[in-house]
């Protein structure tokens, strides 16, 4: 557990118990379990059929067979801490606590003190009460692991929780367990709103839409989102509801929409976070069906992304190229390879195209995100588990990334953020090329070729205690860095080359020399992957007319000023020949001239002075016109 994770997880132990002195709880308190009439349990079980059933029918089947070999309880219990059910072992706790665990009984902090279930439901976050962090004694036998299940609204639907004896491993408890919760929230929106409406899975990449850590966006035909899971809203780092396509990412609504159902979607969201997408259409589509027929012209093949070579990830840059053939070179010796660069400037497509030229192109290539899997799954999503080896586990085990590269390659993305913990057990795999999975004395034997990728410097991470110096060691083989865009000496053939892969037939084969000197005048932080972005929304909304200043981004146009400075006129000048004297008007003069001549439309205005309409506010607000 990092530091800031522990301090947060003592504070909510903390406040928890502060919570119930103040509602004059003693330790030695026992509370009664006041169990409610059968009347009362039936209306109950009809107001909570769907919660109970998808629980049960969709997701326990699947853990089913842990209950058996486990000495675990599962129960679920309502958003007022009133439990619905339980699965499991029952002799994990004394019998003076087994009404505790029948339905009907109530976990509430202000009765039963500090426990997984209410305190849950308190912070409406995961929570593990560990034995002697319950506030009463009488609780202080067992160990609880519990998350809320949330609504489509961000609503708690209900809270699932996994008891167990005080003395059993741990480790894994809580993660197992809010993976289960997400499992239930991710079907209990599918099954409300999957029939009538759009669904869109998110994930960092395309190979886990099927894990129930993706996030899951519902929408309409008007592409405005009506529902979604606490996933999305981490993915997207907002609250998704009632938001619109628009709104969260850079491509337009119709193109996502219309999408085929087959095909990944590459997403890239305003704050340029790049995402994968997988596109489902309303199963009931009988009572609209003009939908049938807008949604069967789709655009395919248009905005897919062109699997780059070895040979063409440059078009005359001399650091791109030496990256590429010095990469490939002491890969295929076996060398392990470290990518450093800023984010966004290709570390991923230098990876795919090092697999697809390597003599491992036949073998498969994992690429695994080390930020975004939960710290308390990375060692078993990294190097596997046994069956059984902890409470949750499948029951065949699981090969783990790394046993899944065997023959080909291992990309670790931002290995920079791997926990110490999982370091310390890859630096063993990549010194004796032995996997041992979680739960096991037995070893397997590996061959791998491992390309690893930081944005960050792991020099600084290791002065910091976060990275090991060891490990850094035996990664960094080969260290290569790929310039930012605004470095590239081939930045023009680049923008032209991505430009004539993306444009709408019809459009010009070059961009105009206006266009292309703000593209290469800009300073591109978001580097390749906010130059695609920016790309793909000037022509979409071009709309199949020839590419012009006013069609980019407000947000690209802002940049641009904000790096020209603010006294500077942002206007983006035809290019001249050199020598040639042109005289500077005042940026003011100018503005307000185009004003008049626009007889008072800002948008237009905006257009004709190719600045954004914020600054042309600015502008306006200082000559006093509005």
């Amino acid at each position: 557990m990092r530091k800031n994770e522990y301090a947060d997880y003592r504070s909510v132990i903390a406040d928890s118990w502060n919570r119930c002195i103040a509602w004059g709880l003693e330790h030695d308190h026992e509370p009664t379990p006041l169990m409610p009439e059968s009347a009362r349990l039936e209306e109950i079980n009809r107001q909570y059929s769907e919660l109970l059933s998808v629980t049960e029918a969709e997701v326990l089947p699947y853990y089913r067979n842990v209950l058996s070999s486990s000495r675990c309880l599962i129960l679920l219990a309502d958003q007022h801490a009133t439990v619905l059910n339980s699965w499991g072992d029952e002799r994990i706790t004394e019998t003076r606590l087994k009404p505790w665990f029948q339905a009907g009984a109530n976990w509430q902090e202000q009765n039963c003190g500090t426990n997984a279930i209410g305190t849950s439901i308190a912070v409406s976050a995961p929570v593990q009460i560990q034995r002697n962090e319950h506030f009463l004694k009488t609780n202080r036998s067992i160990i609880g692991s519990a998350a809320p299940i949330f609504g489509a609204h961000r609503q708690i639907a209900g809270v699932l929780s996994v008891f167990s004896d005080a003395y059993l491993p741990q480790a894994h408890t809580l993660g197992m367990v809010r993976l289960l919760s997400q499992s239930v929230e991710n079907r209990l929106i599918k099954r409300q709103f999957g029939p009538d409406h759009f669904q869109i899975t998110l994930n960092t990449t395309a190979d886990n839409f099927d894990s129930p850590w993706s996030g899951i966006l519902v929408c309409d035909d008007f592409g405005k989102i009506i529902a979604s899971n606490q996933r999305a809203d981490q993915l997207l780092g907002m609250n998704t509801v009632e938001a619109r396509l628009d709104e969260l990412f850079t491509s337009r609504r119709h193109q996502i929409l219309e999408h085929p159902e087959t095909e990944t979607l590459q997403l890239t969201t305003r704050s340029k976070v790049r995402l994968s997408a997988r596109i489902k259409r309303p199963t009931r589509v009988n009572e609209n069906p003009n939908r049938i027929d807008r949604l069967s012209q789709s655009n395919e093949g248009c905005y897919s992304d062109e699997l780059l070579g070895i040979d063409n990830l440059e078009f005359g840059d001399s650091a791109v190229k030496r990256c590429a053939t010095q990469s490939l070179k002491v890969l295929q010796r076996g060398v392990p390879v470290l990518i450093t660069g800023e984010t966004g400037v290709g570390k991923e497509v230098l990876v795919k195209a090092l697999h697809r030229a390597s003599h491992r192109k036949d073998q498969p290539l994992v690429a695994v995100n080390c930020a975004a899997i939960p710290s308390e799954l990375v060692e078993s999503e990294l190097f596997g588990y046994e069956a059984g080896a902890f409470t949750g586990a499948r029951a065949q085990g699981s090969l783990g990334f790394i046993r899944k590269a065997h023959k080909g390659i291992l990309f670790l993305d931002e290995i920079g953020e791997m926990p110490l913990s999982a370091q310390s057990r890859l630096l063993r795999v990549l010194q004796e090329r032995l996997v041992t999975p979680v739960g096991s004395t037995d070893s397997v034997p590996v061959d791998i070729l491992l390309v690893t990728a930081t944005n960050q410097p792991l020099g600084t991470r290791i002065e910091s205690g976060h990275f090991r110096a060891d490990l850094y060691y035996r990664i960094n083989g080969l260290c290569v860095e790929l310039p930012a865009l605004r470095n590239r000496s081939d930045r023009s053939l680049l923008i032209q080359n991505l430009y004539s892969r993306h444009r709408d037939p019809g459009q010009s084969e070059q961009l105009s020399p206006k266009v292309l000197s703000a593209f290469e005048n800009h300073p591109w932080p978001g580097n390749i992957r906010q130059l695609v972005n920016v790309l793909r929304v000037a022509i979409a909304i071009a709309d199949g007319e020839d590419v012009q200043v006013w069609h980019l981004p407000e947000d690209f146009l802002a940049e641009f000023e904000t790096a020209a400075g603010e006294e500077s006129d942002p206007r983006i000048a035809e290019p001249r020949a050199p020598g040639v004297e042109v005289e500077q008007e005042d940026p003011l003069a100018t503005t307000l001239k185009v004003y008049r001549k626009c007889t008072g439309n800002v948008s237009q205005a905006a257009r004709e002075l190719a600045i954004s309409r914020n600054t042309l506010y600015k502008r306006l607000r200082e000559l006093g016109v509005r």
